[in-house]
């Protein structure tokens, strides 16, 4: 009889079952599909010899984790690789933007704005270890560093547009911003769309934005290892449609996003607590494809040949009006796309000489069009002849992501809306977000603090929420 049961083998159940482990408990993982990870995972998905990314690849919070940075990954294969310019924003005139994973070296490129860019993301970076510390908990805390919190908060909560507009002058400057900032999913004229694009900024130069040697799937088997010598046993193919079919005695963890725990463990919630799941919002959707390349994107801008990461929308009014048309339902002609360029860096990823990327844009929730000619439409723009070397093609779209991965529901990859009432309420307003009415039944997935990312971070505080109640 185990005493805890994670249902789940994203990063937060996964690190739920590390720390659970090591607390002593008796471990078992169920996870639905027949590879482990989530969203973090990856697979051939176009020609032999190409393996892509199913969802995240860049994964500057996970390098960050207070929690993964205990468990000493790369002891157990993970290697990190870091692209010199972890990210570019090229414009139409052939310019590009972009952060260099030297800070001086980021201010020296940004020209005149370079002193202001200085002033806003030095501090973050100086103190980064302390600052994540912060933000990775939840959300009602007692904080450790309030002074820095505070501090942090006063830009955070302001709207992504006007903190660019206030500090930047050059269109450079704004849209590298605003791009960023974009990453949230809000429209970038709402409260508390900067942090996200202060936090991405000052990772660049704090731990830059590395992507794991071999995909995504690199990190989830490092972490994979690390639960298997804490003892635990792990049960692939064993998805878990009603929370009744386990043992009761057996504490729950589900790293299952809001709606698919109401879905799977509904049964053993009162009414009210159920409704407030199904209620709880959802962010707009991703259309997302990835690519077999024949050669490298021919990017005008020559910073975009070394990034890791590039983002595609033009000017910061194109991507403010692109998110604020995806936030009200309506389908924009150019949609904001990041794409991620793996192989420049890690030859792992395809046959030699060749290439792969992979590259999404936010659609409204809903929205089931192809949305093919659009996303490759933007990166058309900025690398003329792209389509030219496109050996295959894999396309997800929302439902499409849902079938693969039930907590990706609709194309939500965030685990629910990022605006700031749903980051105090994630996803109900309590000082304990991770209990749930029934005793031994908990969440600890990006539907609880503190959010979306590949940091393990839900699973960990919920897996000590438990400990600390003597409840394994």
């Amino acid at each position: 009889m185990p005493d805890a049961i994670v249902i789940g083998s994203g990063p937060n159940g996964l690190a739920a079952g590390i720390e659970l482990a090591r607390a002593g408990c008796a471990v078992v993982l169920y996870e639905a599909r027949a590879t482990l990870g989530g969203g973090a995972s990856s697979a051939a998905l176009t020609l032999p010899g190409f393996v892509h990314d199913r969802c995240s690849a860049v994964h500057p919070l996970a390098r960050a984790s207070p929690y993964f940075r205990t468990l000493g990954l790369e002891e157990r294969g993970l290697v990190w690789i870091e692209p010199g310019i972890p990210l570019a924003h090229p414009l139409d005139d052939g310019s590009a933007a972009f952060l260099e994973r030297s800070l001086d070296a980021t201010c020296t490129a940004l020209g005149d704005d370079g002193p202001a860019y200085r002033r806003l993301i030095e501090p973050l970076t100086n103190q980064w270890v302390s600052l994540v510390e912060e933000l990775l908990q939840p959300i009602l805390h007692l904080p450790r560093h309030p002074l820095l919190l505070g501090r942090f908060g006063w830009r955070a909560l302001q709207p992504a547009a006007g903190l660019a507009r206030r500090h930047f002058r050059q269109a450079g400057t704004r849209a590298l911003f605003a791009g960023l900032a974009a990453h949230s999913f809000l429209p970038l004229g709402s409260l508390a769309s900067a942090s996200i694009g202060l936090v991405l900024a000052a990772a660049a130069h704090a731990v830059g934005w590395p992507i794991p040697r071999g995909g995504s799937q690199a990190l989830t088997d490092s972490l994979v290892a690390r639960l298997r010598e804490a003892g635990a046993r792990i049960e692939v193919g064993r998805p878990i449609h009603d929370l009744r079919v386990l043992p009761t005695a057996a504490t729950k963890l589900l790293d299952l996003s809001a709606w698919e725990a109401e879905r799977v463990a509904g049964s053993v919630w009162p009414e009210w607590y159920r409704r407030r799941l199904r209620n709880f919002p959802h962010a707009p959707s991703v259309f997302k494809i990835d690519y077999a390349l024949s050669d490298p994107i021919p990017w005008t801008a020559e910073p975009c040949r070394s990034a890791g990461t590039v983002h595609l929308g033009g000017k910061l009014e194109e991507i403010e009006e692109a998110e604020r048309l995806v936030n009200v339902g309506v389908m924009p002609a150019r949609p904001f796309v990041l794409l991620a360029q793996p192989s420049l860096f890690d030859p792992t990823r395809a046959p030699s000489g060749q290439h792969t990327a992979w590259a999404y844009c936010h659609i409204p929730r809903g929205h089931g069009d192809d949305c093919t000619d659009a996303l490759e439409g933007q990166i058309e723009r900025f690398a003329p002849g792209f389509r030219d070397r496109i050996l295959a093609r894999h396309i997800t779209g929302p439902a499409e992501m849902e079938a693969h991965n039930a907590n990706l529901g609709g194309g939500d990859i965030t685990g629910g809306a990022n605006d700031l009432w749903h980051l105090l309420a994630r996803p109900t307003f309590t000082p304990a977000p991770y209990r749930t009415p029934a005793e031994r039944v908990y969440l600890c997935s990006a539907s609880t603090p503190p959010g979306g990312g590949v940091h393990g971070m839900c699973g960990y505080h919920a897996a000590r929420t438990v400990v600390s109640r003597d409840l394994c």
